[in-house]
């Protein structure tokens, strides 16, 4: 079930908002001067409910996989019989790459930045590898 605030429901439910509680009121009142204040409240309820659930999913999406990170084995495949996992490091400034070269022809597959210890221990689990080649460029 997709949720709220993916970007097919997300502005529906603020456009649904928008028009209940302050467009047909606003229509009503330049026709006949009247202002309906019930479409008004339910609008903002309307508009609450989704803010309320928006931040609920955010706050339950915090501290998992990283957007980034999601179906990037899917994405990125990684063939045990043609290429080698390996993390380039400069020896220059540190920066350090995680990702696959080609035992053919040496051509470089960058997966993910790495930054941290972690971020190394993630590459190697979405892609079940035990350990990582290291290779220093300049």
């Amino acid at each position: 079930m997709p949720k709220i605030n993916s970007v097919h429901y997300g502005g529906i439910w603020i456009g649904c908002a928008l028009v209940t509680g302050l467009i047909i009121p606003a229509i009503v009142w330049l026709i006949s001067g009247r202002l309906i204040w019930w479409l008004i409240i339910l609008g903002a309820i309307i508009l609450a409910a989704f803010i309320i659930l928006f931040i609920i999913e955010m706050h339950q999406d915090s501290g998992k996989i990283p957007h980034y990170e999601k179906g990037l084995k899917d994405k990125i495949p990684y063939d045990p019989e043609t290429q080698t996992a390996i993390i380039r490091s400069s020896i220059c400034n540190g920066e350090k790459v995680a990702g696959f070269k080609n035992r053919t022809d040496g051509h470089f597959t960058e997966v993910m930045l790495i930054r941290s210890p972690e971020e190394e221990q993630r590459f190697k689990e979405i892609y079940g590898l035990d350990e990582v080649k290291v290779d220093y460029f300049t």
